[in-house]
């Protein structure tokens, strides 16, 4: 389908993938945050399970910092969850370069007949599933890319046509697609969500509530 701009909608043979970036060192959280404790396991078990929830092929976990701990938790998940097969991981050696590097790495290592990437972020473990479907669906119409929105502000995650990915590929800096997002005008399409997590993120330890912690809360799975 065809937009009014001329964009043609994704190929609907070819298939979604799913990129989490899970990189990054925590500095403002001292460390260890997405192996922090977060309801029945750690804070990455959110935005993966939501991952796996996506309409996308397979799960691309990029790492970074505690690489080996980081891909652990992921393995674990994905195994819990009987989804082991979905799972895919790329390291990112240069993590400290910024989001961007982390960004740029996961597109790089997807199949070449990927329709279009769904990027989640590691540290928001509250991302609403019903999004998701919403999401594929405009690009599947012709958007460039889907982002949602809660009271007028838009978050994560983002899912990013194969035809941005060249501009993603020359991405530099720790802003990740914002840039490239804000520059699309009508060709992105804004799904609004039912509630604030997709603005809801971990930045500190008090971002963390404590009724998030082990036993007190749902398992996010």
């Amino acid at each position: 389908m065809a937009t009014e701009g001329g964009t043609i909608g994704a190929d609907p043979s070819r298939p979604f993938e799913a990129v989490v970036l899970a990189a990054g060192a925590g500095a403002r959280f001292g460390g260890g945050k997405l192996l922090a404790p977060y309801m029945a396991g750690v804070l990455l078990d959110g935005a993966l399970a939501c991952a796996f929830a996506a309409p996308a092929r397979s799960v691309t976990v990029v790492t970074g910092a505690e690489e080996a701990a980081v891909a652990q938790a992921a393995i674990r998940l994905a195994d819990r969850l009987g989804l082991h097969d979905r799972l895919r991981m790329v390291h990112a050696a240069d993590y400290a370069l910024g989001m961007a590097h982390s960004l740029r790495m996961g597109i790089a290592g997807l199949p070449t007949e990927t329709a279009g990437a769904f990027v989640f972020l590691g540290d928001m473990p509250r991302v609403p599933r019903d999004i998701l479907a919403p999401m594929a669906e405009a690009v599947r119409g012709g958007a460039e890319a889907a982002a949602p929105v809660f009271q007028g502000r838009r978050g994560n995650p983002v899912l990013l046509s194969a035809a941005l990915f060249p501009e993603m590929l020359a991405l530099s800096g720790d802003r990740g697609a914002r840039a490239i997002l804000d520059g699309l005008g009508d060709r992105l399409a804004l799904v609004e969500a039912p509630d604030d997590g997709v603005l809801y993120d971990v930045d500190r330890r008090e971002d963390i509530p404590s009724a998030a912690h082990p036993g007190e809360s749902r398992d996010p799975s």
